[in-house]
């Protein structure tokens, strides 16, 4: 039974992937800030208290998982906070600041705390977004957004070097355009099928395609 650690677990598509994860039967830790009923009542063992962009909150995770062996790590937890050219004042800088915490830190310290638990075969996961391709950016704003998803993206070629030597692979996903909590309930699929896309590019990650930046419906996308 494979054992998964999933982060920004308590809603969308990281309560999504705890579902059918656990429907697969598998083992999952699902971390979170702070719990929902419904990863509650998952199935799962739900870890609170884990805000990704706090090096000391990554680390007592790490202490609380010590001993066990990872199979996949799934870096899903992000934040979204728009800014727009002209209105870039204190306060926008903040929310930029939170952003690549959160979105381009946070994945980065995560694997680096748990990668010792990870075998030859494990799996990372970095849920990221096409707003971070620079080829793909034709309507602007968003800065904190895409800078941060940038960074992220970066970073994911970077473990995927860094971890090639230890076997695990890395991938780098878009998830679609999800209705989410974070979206707004905009978007083009449901949280469902995104995760469905997703749990199937892990599956068939391998070292040969590890640094890859996929779309959850498998197309490969532009940096």
């Amino acid at each position: 039974m494979k054992r998964n650690v999933v982060t920004g677990a308590s809603r969308g598509i990281g309560l999504e992937i705890v579902r059918q994860l656990r429907q697969r039967g598998e083992e999952v830790i699902a971390c979170c800030r702070r719990s929902s009923d419904e990863l509650d009542a998952s199935g799962a063992r739900v870890e609170t208290g884990v805000d990704v962009a706090d090096r000391a909150a990554v680390a007592e995770l790490a202490q609380r998982l010590d001993g066990l062996q990872i199979d996949r790590l799934w870096n899903v937890a992000g934040v979204m906070r728009p800014q727009t050219l002209g209105a870039i004042d204190a306060d926008a800088i903040e929310a930029m600041r939170l952003q690549f915490d959160v979105n381009a830190l946070g994945p980065l310290l995560m694997t680096q705390a748990l990668m010792d638990q990870m075998r030859a075969g494990a799996k990372v996961g970095i849920v990221t977004s096409r707003m971070g391709s620079i080829a793909d950016n034709t309507s602007g704003g968003s800065y904190g957004y895409r800078m941060s998803k940038a960074a992220v993206n970066m970073a994911g070629v970077s473990l995927a070097h860094d971890l090639y030597d230890r076997g695990i692979a890395v991938a780098i996903l878009h998830p679609g355009y999800v209705r989410t909590e974070m979206t707004q309930g905009r978007g083009l699929i449901d949280a469902e099928e995104s995760a469905t896309g997703l749990l199937a590019r892990m599956d068939e990650l391998s070292m040969e395609t590890s640094g890859v930046f996929w779309h959850s419906n498998g197309d490969r996308l532009p940096w």
